[in-house]
């Protein structure tokens, strides 16, 4: 009878119109992950402005992605084992709300253990994800015929598409929010003086208190959109729960390589790999894209928008990043095929570079609107390319090891975010672009010695390779040569 029931499993797992089921799988979990992150984008990106007392916000942020390192390697594995892939994401998803529920009383007390919690719930949560697109891609290769890599691609492209949305979906209910039945202060003189005399690189903390704009809006305002972002975030955990199938279902069409490794055993392989000349070089500028989002989300958003222009404008900016950030990142991998990863990594380089040095000089003030919209896009930009490309390169590297490589990139991203957010609230803007310039240039250069490395080592494999292939011509003209002589 078991036997029966399996083959009936398998009939039904590999019939064509399975593939629809898939994509519904798919489209689900996508449309689960945007709503749930247009929550958590939307709450995040207001931390270092509605939270300023004590520099709340930005010391929960800071948990949350220190939390987060210790959760990526200790975590997935047991509790995906435990739960599998679909109860781990819907239950992951739970974890986040605690965070939403503190902003209706923001006190350390509640923020700092609803830090704690969504930080322990993001690794589960991301390994479950991609577990699940995984298994799902491998599937539907069985059924059509597909190469798996040419699905999981595809598949991770449309998922991140939805998920970069959550950035603009967030922003606008935040700044809906806040903006509805406001009057706009832009002839106010007073705060018009406010701009000019400590925003932008000038801004500092200890004068925040100075600019009305940057006093905390209603709690009632606030309240209204914890209660929205908490509702995105029940309605993406009960999706998964009663939408889609669990991973049970198509891993019989599993390819059964997979090793099912252990925390500790992935902390020892992570660290064992930095003796890696490669990884250690590579370090900088994984490092610099967890401090250049710290820096976007926290001291952008307070130093240049909510000085100059208020709190509710935060996200209409932040909506400009996410929409370009996410077209950014479906043409960053096209643009490498076309140009190589060198010069795109270099027009990022400079962009960047740019960008910082901008910052660094500008005095913004209330007539500048385009310039601010136009900064916040290049940064998409610039940041669409740092994760597609340093992602990449950090499989790339290290073939065989994967698992390794990437747990070192989501290590050294959170960890640069985690300083980033730790120091905020100690230094003016001025001296954290500086540092993030230096992390920058640093972390270009080492980029640059890798590929000179790596180029080199490919030269001396050819070289070798070539080498051998004369040796053995030679060999076999001289076998030859000996058995006409022997004849």
């Amino acid at each position: 009878m078991i036997h029966e029931q399996e083959i009936t499993r398998e009939e039904i797992l590999f019939e064509p119109s399975e593939r629809w089921r898939i994509l519904k799988n798919l489209l689900l979990i996508s449309f689960a992950f945007m709503i749930h992150f247009t929550a958590f984008m939307g709450m995040s990106n207001l931390q270092s402005s509605i939270n300023q007392n004590q520099s709340l916000g930005t010391s929960s942020l800071a948990v949350i992605y220190g939390s987060l390192i210790i959760s990526n390697i200790f975590l997935p594995t047991l509790i995906i084992r435990w739960l599998g892939c679909k109860w781990t994401i819907s239950l992951a998803f739970i974890a986040y709300m605690p965070f939403i529920g503190a902003q209706f009383f923001p006190t350390f007390w509640s923020m700092i253990p609803a830090s704690f919690a969504v930080g322990f719930g993001g690794g589960p949560l991301w390994c479950a994800k991609c577990t699940y697109l995984t298994i799902m891609s491998e599937a539907y290769g069985k059924i059509s015929n597909i190469p798996t890599d040419y699905l999981v691609t595809r598949f991770f492209g449309l998922f991140f598409m939805f998920y970069q949305m959550a950035q603009v979906l967030g922003n606008y209910i935040s700044s809906s929010v806040l903006s509805y039945g406001t009057i706009e202060q832009s002839t106010n003189t007073t705060n018009q003086t406010a701009v000019i005399e400590f925003c932008g690189s000038r801004f500092c903390h200890m004068v925040e208190k100075e600019n009305p704009l940057l006093q905390r809006p209603s709690d009632e305002r606030i309240y209204f959109i914890s209660a929205i972002y908490l509702g995105c975030m029940v309605m993406a955990s009960l999706t998964v729960a009663f939408g889609v199938d669990s991973s049970t279902r198509y891993e019989t069409a599993r390819t059964k390589t997979t090793t099912k490794t252990t925390g500790l055993k992935l902390l020892l392989v992570t660290l064992k790999l930095w003796k890696e000349k490669r990884q250690l070089l590579l370090l900088p500028i994984t490092i610099f894209i967890g401090a250049e989002q710290a820096f976007l989300f926290a001291d952008y958003n307070a130093s240049f928008i909510s000085c100059t222009w208020g709190i509710n404008h935060i996200g209409y900016f932040m909506m400009c990043f996410g929409f370009v950030n996410a077209i950014g990142a479906l043409l960053a991998g096209s643009a490498m095929e076309l140009f190589g990863r060198i010069p795109v990594i270099i027009l990022a380089f400079v962009l960047h570079l740019a960008i910082l040095i901008t910052l660094l000089l500008w005095v913004p003030s209330l007539e500048h609107y385009t310039l601010f919209l136009v900064l916040s896009g290049l940064w998409g930009i610039c940041d669409a390319i740092w994760l597609v490309q340093v992602n990449a390169l950090s499989g790339l590297l290290f073939p065989g090891m994967e698992e390794a490589a990437y747990s070192n990139f989501k290590l050294w991203e959170a960890t640069g975010s985690v300083i980033t957010y730790a120091y905020s609230p100690y230094l003016c803007t001025d001296t954290k672009l500086f540092v993030l310039i230096g992390i920058l240039v640093i972390g270009v250069v080492c980029y640059l010695i890798i590929e000179f490395i790596t180029n080199q080592t490919k030269k001396i494999q050819l070289h070798d390779d070539k080498t051998n292939f004369e040796l053995d011509n030679n060999e076999d003209n001289s076998n030859d040569k000996y058995s006409k002589n022997d004849s």
